[in-house]
């Protein structure tokens, strides 16, 4: 079976070059179709699991249809060799073809497709170079910024805090939760705006930055609804516990159903990780009162995910 398709697909590169050769009475390759049969190559050998030829043929079907100015199909081709490469277990090439893909569908005109694109390949790399999974998540949600589709921008930011929260890259964390939280509130989605700021209040007290904690309560005040909620007098409750060295304060905010069912919420409140912001924060008081390192799992667990139609309610410490 894989000796037939590998043949099939060396008839049709063999035919995809009959198309590009000019002569007396051709004046002009045939662009077009040879981007046909270097495609059908491409799918035959991929079917016979020849991946490094079927990635070839997408590259010469890509160049093929750039030769017929067809920037969209052309963007398809480079996306499909990137996705051979990946076959192949080459995910840095992989994802590098896939960035030119998007370019191309941006200059295309197709911006939603050039942003599928990059979250792609940001999947794909995520496991294997994180920091380049964290620009490719922050592109995409630029994209779609750019076109006004801000809950998918939103999301698109949250994968990159998660990212730069497990790889410990802090004062970055902080800034991209801010954006997250910035655009929940133009969209007028104040409850998931109290969860960004717990999870900002953590970045910062796991930065040792008190004063940058307090700062962060203390504007959340202006977002609807907050000044009064749970989320802010747990909030406020933690700091005053930091604050004064306090270990039964602060272990009585870890241990507070706030805290501890806030990924049990029949919502669709989820976090990233296994487990709860409630182990994280367990934790995370001998970080803030001994100075004792939490360990790479604890730290994944301190981001969460979207937190749409979440509702908490409650009286707040007032200063």
């Amino acid at each position: 079976m894989a000796a037939q398709k590998i043949n099939e697909g060396l008839e049709h590169l063999a035919k995809a070059e009959k198309y590009l050769k000019t002569g007396f009475l051709k004046w002009k390759p045939d662009y077009d179709s040879a981007a046909s049969e270097y495609g059908k190559a491409a799918v035959a050998f991929k079917n016979a699991k020849q991946f490094e030829q079927a990635k070839d043929a997408c590259l010469r079907e890509a160049v093929a249809h750039e030769n017929n100015r067809a920037l969209f199909h052309a963007a398809k081709a480079y996306e499909q060799a990137g996705m051979m490469l990946k076959e192949m277990q080459k995910l840095p090439e992989a994802v590098q073809l896939i960035e030119k893909a998007s370019m191309m569908y941006l200059e295309n005109g197709t911006p939603d497709t050039a942003a599928m694109a990059l979250e792609r390949a940001g999947k794909l790399i995520e496991n294997v170079d994180p920091e380049k999974a964290v620009q490719l998540y922050q592109q995409t949600a630029n994209v779609f910024e750019n076109e006004e589709r801000l809950r998918q921008a939103v999301e698109l930011l949250g994968k990159a805090s998660r990212l730069l929260v497990r790889g410990r890259r802090f004062d970055e964390a902080a800034l991209s939760i801010q954006k997250e939280k910035n655009i929940y509130k133009e969209i007028e989605n104040y409850p998931t705006c109290y969860k960004k700021t717990i999870a900002q209040v953590l970045v910062h007290l796991h930065r040792n930055d008190y004063v940058a904690a307090e700062r962060c309560v203390r504007e959340s005040y202006s977002i609807p609804g907050f000044n009064g909620s749970e989320d802010c007098a747990a909030l406020e409750q933690l700091l005053e516990g930091y604050d004064q060295q306090d270990q039964d304060q602060v272990s009585e905010v870890c241990n507070s159903p706030l805290f501890k069912y806030m990924d049990n919420d029949n919502s669709r409140d989820h976090f990233y990780q296994s487990g709860s912001l409630h182990e994280y924060a367990r934790k995370i008081v001998n970080v803030l009162l001994y100075g004792q390192e939490v360990d790479h799992s604890t730290a994944s667990i301190l981001y969460t995910e979207d937190q749409e139609n979440s509702q908490h309610g409650g009286s707040s410490l007032q200063r």
